[in-house]
């Protein structure tokens, strides 16, 4: 029989990515790339009011213009029976939860600047936006309810009427009895209110999208840059097209980033089907980045009250969580879920705090509706209690570093006041690693070092602990191939991250097999029978657990193939280094078994399972950064990030440190430089390209230090936790409490993100006045 040597090791092995190869040749293939035998382009005619009632709508002009082929209105989506997106989301404690209609084309109102008000359809996308310049729209302008907290108040212009007051939903949950009782007996009380600021969420790829219908089956094919294509595909056959979901197919390529922003549908995703269908024809859309700006989901976006209690020896009693969610004009498809259950998984942070309550209100807004964005509610909650943390310190004279290890979770399991079992962890540990990292010790020598140069200068010390798990439940299929290669079918999704290479290298440990023989299959409902794509740090957790379920259920399909090869029996046999060994020296190669399975006639070698794991995993850390600031300027340096993280197992190394290193960056630009803005009166977005949004460069940027303190998790078989969206979580504390460790001899207790050299040089100047 022919064997195979045993390749070495690749669980914990820091290999590059496989598929940068393709991508470095420029083989990518994202939708942009793909092409399709006559296929018509499509072009969005898009609001420029922030609300207003459409009192004349005439697409005659552009219907008759050059190339044009069509121009859909939302009165012609309402006469075919379109239905609208959905948000059907459930949360317990929620009352009420209001879903406005959201139409793929306006009716009769719009309610944000860039909301879809017509779709043209041509020969060329130069044809189609120019078309769009003849269509006749009048518009009733009425005021606008821009800021979240002033939309819940008296009198604030309404946006649904279903909606009074703007309220879309309340949210409550905790004791709120035993943290009154805990806040009357305290020795020391604090209190924040804080800006978590919304910002864009700008992938390298904008949105993109191709539909293509087949009048002889009644069926759709979508071809967009997304991330989770079967929650998609069912939004698009239940609520929107009315059909059944075999007839709905989905096929994402190479998706060029997403962090959340690309998870859920979009009217565009239904426009192209509705015209593909209409005209017999593919029809392609393609945002700009200006356009994306307007158009795709934004992120963060709340303000919250924060009160913490503490005892006289600093030991925390109670927390109270006030926050004001801005939803934007509709309750996008994930939008209610981030300010409530995510945010409370991890609302008390790496602390031990025995009574938690949070009131949460939901606000519509005239503004792009608001959704997940990498971490989508923890980064809020690590945020509030780290601010709260750092101000105990300050106000009572503990040293922040103190006042964290007399309240860190030190004995698991945990159960938090809110009802999260945390199953395990090192958290103290690596706070004092990363103190150790990050030479905390001589930091006093370079404060005074900066002070001698005018200067000022600031260590910032924060932890984070992350709940992640995404949706619960994962399919998996593993099969051999007739070319004798392995194809690992996995329901969850890349949009970057390296499962092409990590998949593999699980899967080659597992059968003792080259990782090169291994194709990694996703994102397509063709193939890919189940799944819940990206999002909340899920991916090797629920889909690595599903690849060793789905490859023990091909193993043990294997056995008694092996055991007819061999003349022996399936209990005597062995598997090890991808043989089947019976007794004495005799073996055959797993590969030699697919091969006799695909002889008999068989199926081929198969395993697939759905895998129901529902339980949590606790990414955490502790991270320290090092700022100076210019007091003449308000001009702010990163000199030094360094980051001890704890992600379980590693199967990547190199990949889990990327992928921290991507997040710190992202968590640094919206503590530095992000801030999406609407003008009060108008609601026009004034951040709406990257000439007026600040996305940080490298240049803002240290040579980002991340050290791993891991601490395997039992929630799976790999031992793994998430590591996706972590940086995003720490980064935005860290970095604050080290600016306010920097102005704190000033007397400055607080500021708001972004914290731009004009924001610091106003908070230096407002103290300086005041003295």
């Amino acid at each position: 029989m022919r064997t195979e040597s045993h390749p070495a090791p690749e669980r914990g092995r820091s290999r590059r990515r496989l598929e940068d190869d393709r991508f470095l040749r420029g083989q990518g293939r994202y939708v942009d790339d793909l092409r399709e035998p006559g296929e018509l382009h499509a072009h969005v005619l898009r609001a420029p009011l922030a609300h207003a009632k459409i009192t004349h709508l005439d697409v005659s002009a552009a219907a008759a213009a050059p190339g044009v082929r069509a121009v859909y209105t939302g009165a012609d989506l309402l006469a075919a029976g379109i239905g609208p997106l959905p948000c059907d989301v459930k949360i317990a404690a929620v009352s009420p939860l209001v879903v406005p209609p959201r139409h793929a084309l306006a009716v009769g109102r719009v309610r944000h600047v860039g909301e879809p008000v017509a779709f043209v359809v041509a020969d060329t996308a130069e044809a189609a936006r120019d078309a769009a310049e003849l269509i006749e729209v009048s518009y009733e302008d009425l005021p606008a309810a821009i800021d979240a907290a002033a939309a819940l108040r008296p009198g604030a212009p309404v946006l649904w009427a279903e909606a009074p007051g703007n309220l879309a939903f309340r949210f409550q949950k905790g004791d709120r009895e035993a943290v009154a009782a805990a806040f009357g007996e305290a020795a020391t009380v604090v209190e924040l209110e804080l800006e978590n600021n919304r910002v864009v969420i700008a992938p390298l790829e904008p949105r993109a999208a191709l539909g293509r219908y087949d009048a002889g089956g009644d069926a759709f094919e979508l071809l967009l840059s997304g991330q989770d294509v079967h929650a998609i595909r069912r939004d698009l056959a239940e609520a929107v097209f009315h059909m059944p979901l075999d007839r709905i197919q989905l096929i994402a390529p190479d998706v060029g980033g997403g962090f959340g922003g690309k998870n859920i549908l979009y009217p565009e995703w239904v426009l192209v089907l509705f015209a593909a269908r209409a005209l017999g024809r593919p029809v392609r859309w393609t945002s700009d980045r200006s356009e994306d700006f307007l158009s795709s989901v934004q992120g963060r976006d709340n303000r919250t009250r924060g009160r913490l209690a503490l005892d006289r020896e600093g030991r925390f009693l109670a927390l109270e969580v006030d926050t004001v969610a801005d939803m934007g004009a509709y309750l996008s498809a994930l939008g209610p879920l981030i300010p409530t259950n995510s945010a409370s998984a991890a609302m008390a942070g790496v602390y031990a705090i025995p009574a938690v309550f949070m009131d949460v209100r939901g606000a519509f807004t005239n503004t792009v509706p608001v959704d997940a964005y990498r971490g989508a509610g923890k980064p809020e909650a690590n945020y509030l209690i780290e601010r709260l943390v750092g101000l105990a310190a300050h106000r009572t004279g503990i040293p922040a570093v103190e006042l964290r290890r007399r309240n860190i979770v030190s004995t698991f399991p945990h159960r938090s006041a809110l009802g999260m079992t945390i199953e395990a962890g090192a958290f103290g540990a690596s706070l004092d690693v990363v103190l150790e990292a990050a030479d905390a010790a001589g930091f006093e020598a370079r404060r005074k070092a900066a002070e001698a140069r005018g200067r000022l200068r600031g260590l910032g010390l924060a932890c984070f602990m992350e709940t992640a798990r995404g949706v619960p439940g994962e399919w998996a299929r593993v099969e051999f191939e007739p070319d004798g290669a392995v194809a690992l079918l996995v329901g969850t999704q890349s949009n970057g991250q390296g499962h092409e290479t990590t998949f593999p290298q699980v899967a080659a440990d597992l059968l003792g097999l080259p990782v090169e023989r291994f194709r990694y299959v996703q994102a397509d409902t063709r193939r890919i029978r189940r799944g819940a794509g990206h999002g909340g740090a899920r991916s090797l957790h629920q889909g690595g657990a599903a690849l060793v379920k789905a490859i023990e259920a091909m193993l043990d399909k294997a056995r008694p193939i092996a055991a007819q090869l061999l003349q022996t029996r399936a209990e005597a046999l062995s598997f090890e280094n991808g043989l089947f060994r019976g007794e004495g020296d005799r073996s055959v190669s797993l590969a030699a078994v697919a091969e006799a399975a695909r002889e008999a006639g068989q199926e081929g070698l198969f395993g697939e399972v759905d895998n129901p794991l529902d339980l949590v995993t606790f990414p955490n850390g502790c991270q320290v950064a090092e700022v100076e600031i210019d007091p003449e300027t308000g001009h702010l340096t990163l000199e030094r990030y360094v980051a001890v993280d704890d992600y379980g197992t590693l199967i990547n190394p190199l990949l889990t440190e990327g992928q921290v290193q991507g997040g710190l960056a992202q968590g640094i630009g919206q503590a530095l430089h992000e801030r999406t803005f609407y003008d009060p009166a108008t609601g026009q977005l004034l951040t709406a390209s990257l000439m007026d949004y600040g996305l940080p460069r490298a240049a803002d940027l240290p040579d980002i230090e991340v050290r791993f303190n891991p601490v395997p998790s039992a929630a799976n078989p790999l031992g793994v936790k998430g590591s996706g969206q972590a940086g995003c979580i720490g980064a935005p504390q860290t970095i604050m409490l080290a600016i306010l460790d920097a102005l704190a001899p000033l007397g400055v207790e607080s500021l708001d993100m972004p914290a731009t050299p004009e924001r610091l040089w106003r908070a230096i100047r407002g103290r300086a006045a005041a003295a």
